[in-house]
This record gives structure tokens, C-alpha cells and sequence, in this order.
């Protein structure tokens, strides 16, 4: 959708998977499709990938592709009966035998968890409807007291919010479907399960520079190390879903609003997800609370939202997106929008990269500005002038076609794959031209070019001119000596502190 910074990732299920409906998400305003290998085969994904990119190439635009791997599932056993009913002080063994359970005990294929937990502890079941406390623990072993009356069946998963399970956030099958999402070409992973710093190291080891790593906040104990997964991804999901399961409701948009914000301060992506239009899975239009809910999340300037079950299966899938576009076109609109996106911004680092950003801010506040126009071969110089959150457009021009996909996520950025410059003059009217293709000027206002010198090479943002496209190129250019320090989003480069960019 022209005009909007907030960018909406669309999940891709059975009502979205043939072509025809991908293009009009597309053309609604989708600028990222999500890949939830919790379901489907191999077969399946590859099939939606290759009509995604004949989308993108009708389109004649990049669109990012997410895989979101399922991650452990934890479940109960099996009943003899199919399940049992509880009442609140109602006592059962949780157990490692296979055999089916009954009224007295059940199994939980799980040693970690028994392991781990201890009296007090609670577990949920089926999605947080059922909640039982540990009473007693012995070897292989965990006697459970109801505390809510329920219903206990077969197969049903179990959330242990209390402790951080001795567990690796990727399966046998995640490590299987990272692999192949990867042959195929990928832009983003998304992390389900992170507990923990070292989990975004174990994926980072496998991924590599393949494509960039979104950790999903989704369990309790990942808040504790919260800033220290932040800095080690390469973005982050607000996955609220089995967040809200796992702590009181009523703590969720606390948290939703604090990792939104120091995202923001890290210069790190950062979507909100879940539940977001959750009734038009099967009503033509949402309620006016989860209209607000999307408007939270565009007042807050987090950089995408997220459709969940709303395209993937549900009865209005073109609907849906086209309804969170327009929230987020009206959002954007409101003056009050950017008075509270400004209240946080992105910490500055002591780079030309930054500092450019930051005279992008003051040249927009005294002269009009159609466009600002970033030239990157990493992503980076686009990345850390978005999250500047210029008044301006941002165009991100790059050679490289998988660096122009990887931006898709990022708020305020119009990626497009351009030739590779070689002079200023030369870099200035690519600009020009690709601004006028795109509908980014206007009589009186200037375009910011922004570049590297050497040209092509990653980091060294450090140049800014302003051009009109009267063709009228004014003399204010800056050039730098010392080129920034622009490493990707590795682990290192957030260690370092250096510039995270968007690796091609």
C-alpha cells in the first residue's frame, strides 16, 4: 500500500496459498509472507516460495519471506478414555509411562520438565484452560493438584512458565526445515522457543549469513535475558499468543510495549504479532478493540504487524489485510502518531552512519523533503536511517536483490534493487530517477541521497547531499574520513557495538 512505514507481514495458509490471493495480499499491502512450518510439507512451502516470487516478479518489487519453525512441543500423553475431567483439588500423577492414563495419572513424555520443576510450580495445559500445581516430586514422577476445574485429553500441550527448560530451541525437524528453507532462499527465520542468549547463538551457527534470525518473545523466561537476545538478533517478534498463556493477560501490553521500545533504542526490527484482527478469521470486519490493538503498535512505531489464522485460514483473508492497511494508513495520518513514535528513538552510535541519520533529522526540519534516498550493499545505512524515523520516505537502493527482500520488514523502507554506482553525480541521478519512478518528488522539495565513499563497500556510510529533481544539486555534501563500523547483525557486531546492517 503506498504510503505506509508500518509494514504487515501476511501468513500464508490454505485460503492464501494460491496465487491469485497472494497477489492481492500484495497489492493490499502484504510486504512480507510468513512460512509456519508447523504445518505443511516441504512440498507445500516450496510450491507457496515459487508463486510468492512470481508474485514479486509481477509486481516488479521485492517481497520478504519468513519461515517460522515450530520449535519443542511440549504434550501430554494419552487417556484410555480420550481424557478425564478434573475439579478444582482434584489430584493426578504426571509420569513417564507410555500407557494410556486415567483418572489417577497420565503420561508426560517429557523428562526436562520433571526434571526441572519442583513443588509449587505450575503447569498449563491446553492452552493455559487447564492449570495444575506441583505438590509433591519424586523420581519420574510429579503429583498435580487441579487449581480450575477442566478437562484433560489427549495430546494437549503443556507451557511451563515457571522455570527455563533444559531444552534447545530447534528440533530435529526445525534443524530439517531450517535447511531447506535455506536451500530455498529465505530472507528471515523466525526462532520459536528462545529461552535463552545461547539459543540465538545455536541458530546463528546454522543460519550463517543465509538469512537473518527473528527471535519470537514467547516465553517468560526469555524477558530475563531480554536484552541480551535483542542485541544478539537481528530482530525481534512480540509473539503474544503463547506469551499471554504463559503470564497473567494483564501483563502482556506492559511487556509488549517495553520490548517494542528497546528494540527501538537498539535499532533492532521489531513486529507485533498475534490475535491482532483475530474475529475476521470468520466475520467481514474486526472489532473496534482489535482496531486499536494494530493502532497500538503503529503509535508505539514498531516496525511490522503481523496476520496470523486471519489470511492463513481464515474466511476474509484479502479483507483482513486490506483493513489492517487502512488502520495503519489512518494511524499514521494522526499528528498524535508521531509525537508518541518520537518519544523513543534508536540510541545513536558513534559512527558516520548515525550521524548521518541524525543530520537527515535536522535537514527535514528546516528544509521539505520529498524523499531520502539510501544507497546500501549491506542494508545497514537504510536500516539505521529508519529507525531515525525520518518524516520523509525512505528509499533503500541496493545491488543486492536478497539485502532489498531482508529490508521488507523494516518500518519506513521502500527497498528496490538498483545498479551500483560509481561517482556522486552518478549516484544522484539513480536517485532522481528511481524517486520520480516511484512517485517521491515533488516541485520545491529536496531528495537526501545518502552513500558510501569508497563506493560499494559495507559500512562506510558517509556521505549526504541534497538534489531537486529540477536537477539544481547543491553543494552540501559531507564526506567523512573514517568510515563507520558496519558488521552486520552478527553476534560480534552487537557485542562490538558497531553498526548492525542487513548482510547481502
Amino acid at each position: 500500500m503506498p504510503g505506509k512505514n508500518t509494514k504487515i507481514i501476511a501468513t500464508v495458509g490454505p485460503a492464501s496459498a494460491d496465487e491469485n490471493t497472494l497477489r492481492a495480499l500484495a497489492e493490499s499491502g502484504a510486504d512480507v509472507f510468513r512460512l509456519n512450518f508447523s504445518h505443511g510439507t516441504h512440498d507445500d512451502h516450496r510450491a507457496v516460495y515459487q508463486r510468492i516470487r512470481a508474485v514479486e516478479e509481477r509486481l516488479g518489487r521485492p517481497i520478504g519471506v519468513l519461515i517460522d519453525l515450530q520449535g519443542p512441543k511440549l504434550r501430554l500423553g494419552t487417556f484410555a478414555e480420550g481424557g478425564v475431567t478434573l475439579a478444582r483439588g482434584d489430584r493426578i500423577r504426571f509420569d513417564l509411562d507410555p500407557t494410556p492414563g486415567n483418572a489417577q495419572r497420565v503420561a508426560i513424555p517429557h523428562p526436562e520438565i520433571i526434571a526441572a520443576v519442583g513443588p509449587g510450580h505450575v503447569l498449563l495445559v491446553d492452552d493455559g484452560k487447564m492449570r495444575l500445581q506441583v505438590v509433591a516430586k519424586d523420581e519420574g514422577v510429579l503429583e498435580m493438584e487441579a487449581l480450575t476445574d477442566g478437562r484433560l485429553s489427549d495430546r494437549k500441550g503443556v507451557n511451563v512458565p515457571d522455570v527455563a527448560l533444559p531444552l534447545s530451541a530447534l528440533t530435529a525437524k526445525d534443524r530439517r526445515d531450517l535447511a531447506f528453507g535455506l536451500e530455498l532462499g529465505i530472507d528471515w527465520v523466525a526462532l520459536s522457543f528462545v529461552q535463552r542468549a545461547e539459543d540465538i547463538a545455536e541458530a546463528r551457527a546454522l543460519i550463517g549469513d543465509k538469512a537473518l534470525l527473528m527471535a519470537k518473545i514467547e516465553k517468560p523466561s526469555a524477558m530475563v535475558e531480554l536484552e541480551q537476545i535483542i542485541a544478539l538478533a537481528d530482530g525481534i517478534m512480540v509473539a503474544r499468543g503463547d506469551l499471554g498463556v504463559e503470564l497473567p493477560p494483564e501483563d502482556v501490553p506492559g511487556l509488549q510495549k517495553r520490548i517494542v521500545r528497546l528494540c527501538r533504542r537498539a535499532g533492532k526490527p521489531v513486529v507485533v504479532a498475534t490475535q491482532m484482527l483475530e474475529s475476521m478469521i470468520s466475520a467481514p470486519a474486526p472489532t473496534r478493540a482489535e482496531a486499536s490493538d494494530v493502532a497500538t503498535a503503529v503509535f508505539d512505531g514498531a516496525d511490522a504487524v503481523m496476520l496470523s489464522a486471519e489470511t492463513a485460514s481464515g474466511k476474509y483473508p484479502a479483507d483482513a489485510l486490506a483493513m489492517m492497511s487502512r488502520i495503519i494508513a489512518r494511524t499514521e495520518a494522526d499528528p498524535l502518531q508521531r509525537q508518541l513514535m518520537e518519544a523513543v528513538g534508536a540510541d545513536p552510535k558513534g559512527n558516520t552512519t548515525d550521524a548521518i541519520g541524525t543530520a537527515i533529522r535536522a535537514v527535514a526540519a528546516t528544509l521539505p523533503l520529498s524523499a531520502t534516498v539510501a544507497f546500501t550493499a549491506s542494508g545497514s545505512t537504510a536500516l539505521r536511517i529508519a529507525h531515525q524515523r525520518p518524516r520523509s520516505p525512505i528509499l533503500g537502493l541496493t545491488p543486492s536483490q536478497s539485502v532489498a527482500r531482508r529490508l521488507c520488514v523494516v518500518w519506513g523502507v521502500r527497498s528496490r534493487r538498483s545498479v551500483e554506482a560509481c561517482a556522486v553525480e552518478e549516484i544522484v541521478n539513480v536517485a532522481l530517477e528511481h524517486c520520480r519512478a516511484e512517485g517521491l518528488t515533488a516541485p520545491g522539495q529536496a531528495v537526501v541521497v545518502t552513500a558510501g565513499v569508497p563506493f560499494g563497500t559495507p559500512g562506510s556510510t558517509n556521505l549526504l547531499r541534497l538534489a531537486w529533481p529540477e536537477g539544481d544539486i547543491t553543494a552540501a555534501d559531507t564526506e567523512g574520513e573514517i568510515p563507520s563500523r558496519g558488521s552486520g547483525f552478527s553476534r560480534e557486531g552487537a557485542a562490538t557495538g558497531a553498526t548492525p546492517s542487513i548482510r547481502g
